[in-house]
C-alpha cells in the first residue's frame, strides 16, 4: 500500500511509514512515561476522551486500563490496526467532524499543535473545540522551550534504544525541519517533520482563536495544558 506523504514530512526504515513520517514499528517499541498519569489526574473519572492523533495507542492502553472510554483518531490505518478496546477512526485531524458528537475531554498529543503549516493548526484547533462538551476539558501538549535549540542531542533510553535529535533547520515562516533519529539494536528509523515553535503568548492567541483558553498549566514545564471554551465564545 503506499501512502501519499505530507509535504515536508519523510520517514525511512522498515516497516510501514505513516504520512507525517512515523514510523509504525517505532511507535510499538517506544515506552510510555507519565502522560497517562498526567491525563488522569487532570480530567473526571471515567471520562469518555477523544484521542487524537492515537497513533499505536501508547497512551490509549494505558487509559483504557484507568477505566476511561477512548476513541482513538489517527489518519493511519497501519497505526489503528495496533488498538485494542477502543473505538477507533481513521481520518485526517484537522478534517475530523463527527456530526455533533462531544466528549468530556478531547487530547492532542505529541506535540502536534506546533504543525508548520498554520492552516493544519488551526484545523487541529477547531476540531478540539468542536468535539468538546460544555464544561468539557481539552488537553494539548506542547514543546519545550529548548526543543529546537538543544541541538543536537540524544537520549539513551534502558530499555537499549537511542533516540537523537539529529538536525532542526529553519525552513522560512518561522517553521523548523527536525530530522529525528531512532536507533535500535536490530535497526535505525528516521523521522524528518514541520514544526513551528510558538512562545506560550502565541501559544494561547492560536487556543483564543479557535474559541478555547487556558484553564491551567498542568506540569511546571508548562509542556501539558487543559484548556476550556473560552468565556466568551459563540462556537
Amino acid at each position: 500500500m503506499t501512502v501519499e506523504m505530507r509535504e515536508g514530512y519523510e520517514g525511512t526504515g522498515a516497516g510501514a511509514i505513516t504520512p507525517d513520517g512515523c514510523a509504525v514499528e517505532v511507535y510499538t517499541r517506544l515506552p510510555i512515561g507519565p502522560e497517562p498519569d498526567i491525563i488522569a489526574a487532570a480530567v473526571p473519572a471515567g471520562a469518555h476522551i477523544l484521542e487524537l492523533g492515537s497513533g499505536v495507542g501508547r497512551m490509549t492502553h494505558p487509559l483504557l486500563e484507568r477505566g476511561f472510554t477512548v476513541t482513538a483518531v489517527d489518519e493511519s490505518a497501519d497505526m489503528l490496526a495496533r488498538i485494542h478496546g477502543a473505538r477507533t477512526i481513521c481520518a485526517p485531524i484537522e478534517e475530523l467532524d463527527l456530526g455533533g458528537e462531544k466528549f468530556d475531554v478531547v487530547m492532542l498529543a505529541s506535540f502536534l499543535v506546533h504543525a508548520g503549516d498554520e492552516e493544519v493548526r488551526r484545523g487541529l484547533l477547531r476540531t478540539c473545540a468542536r468535539h468538546v462538551a460544555d464544561g468539557g476539558r481539552v488537553l494539548i501538549q506542547r514543546e519545550g522551550a529548548d526543543h529546537h535549540t538543544d541541538v543536537p542531542r540524544e537520549r539513551v533510553d534502558p530499555a537499549g534504544f537511542t533516540v537523537r535529535v539529529a538536525s532542526v533547520t529553519p525552513v522560512g515562516d518561522g517553521v523548523n525541519s527536525v530530522r529525528v533519529e531512532y536507533a535500535f539494536p536490530d535497526g535505525t528509523w528516521t523521522q524528518t517533520f514541520l514544526a513551528r515553535p510558538l512562545t506560550k503568548e502565541q501559544f494561547e492567541a492560536a487556543l483564543a482563536e479557535a474559541g478555547l483558553e487556558v484553564d491551567t498549566y498542568l506540569t511546571p514545564d508548562g509542556m501539558w495544558v487543559r484548556a476550556v471554551r473560552a468565556a466568551r465564545t459563540t462556537r
